[in-house]
């Protein structure tokens, strides 16, 4: 017996969601988007390996689109044909790992330098 698909946000409640909890993201053509701007090629790498490690282990797989010094994440559920939780979901557990930024919370971890040798990603922030 096959699973019951997963229900599909609407646009509206997609946009809603988006601008409260993921306003780096935005929805277009029937996909959640974020990019991710990097430092480099290798920025580009840890990157894409990051999504691929946190989509395999949720088991829920986003498309990426990458080039030097970006790396483009879409999510919708293939299944159901459109955005649901899951994507949400992956989006924010992404946006958490990606978006870390430990010299920011003080502590025995302190981050990348500022040196533009070490760059990393480009926060938004």
């Amino acid at each position: 017996m096959a699973e019951p698909r997963e229900p599909v946000l609407d646009d509206a409640t997609i946009e809603a969601r988006l601008a409260g909890e993921l306003p780096a993201w935005r929805l277009e053509d029937g996909w959640i988007k974020r990019t991710y701007k990097t430092a480099s090629w290798k920025s580009t790498l840890m990157v894409i390996n990051t999504v691929g490690h946190l989509a395999e282990a949720a088991w829920h797989h986003p498309d990426l689109t990458a080039s030097y010094a970006w790396v483009e994440v879409r999510l919708t559920n293939h299944a159901a044909k459109g955005v649901t939780e899951k994507d949400f979901a992956l989006a924010r557990k992404i946006e958490e790992v990606v978006g870390w930024q430990p010299g920011t919370e003080g502590g025995a971890l302190e981050g990348t330098p500022t040196d533009p040798r070490f760059a990393y990603i480009k926060h938004d922030k």
